[in-house]
């Protein structure tokens, strides 16, 4: 309780002084223009993680009903891939594979297409800073 009588009381002890002068407007016109700045690049980071994780969604479920697909339409007895040698790791992948395969292509087309979504916005939004510059 203390500290807060003491924050309170130094609070109270500041006076700001305003003046009305040119300079005064010029640092408080240049401050409101650099938060104007910050919330519109919030703003369209904000956009553009969202257009990334719509994407990502769409890609992903997608992705996972092809590889599902792809699994049910493919018979069992086949394994996906073989190998000649017969070590007790190569064993397991070749008896998993459909399992790993099920898992693994879903995942590495979302993480292309977000990876692609992402340079397809930065480049957008190059271009529209370059044309504000040359404007």
């Amino acid at each position: 309780m203390e500290k807060d009588k003491a924050l309170e009381e130094l609070f109270l002890a500041q006076t700001p002084h305003f003046d009305d002068s040119a300079e005064f407007m010029q640092k408080l016109t240049k401050r409101l223009e650099a938060v104007e700045f910050i919330k519109q690049y919030q703003e369209r980071t904000i956009r553009r993680y969202r257009i990334v994780i719509a994407v990502a969604f769409v890609v992903g479920i997608v992705s996972g009903t092809a590889s599902t697909i792809w699994l049910l339409l493919s018979p069992i007895e086949l394994p996906s891939v073989n190998f000649q040698t017969q070590t007790t790791f190569l064993l397991w992948l070749i008896q998993n594979s459909r399992l790993l395969a099920a898992a693994f292509f879903p995942m590495l087309m979302t993480f292309a297409a977000c990876i692609i979504t992402s340079n397809v916005l930065e480049i957008v939004e190059m271009r529209r800073k370059m044309k504000e510059e040359y404007i």
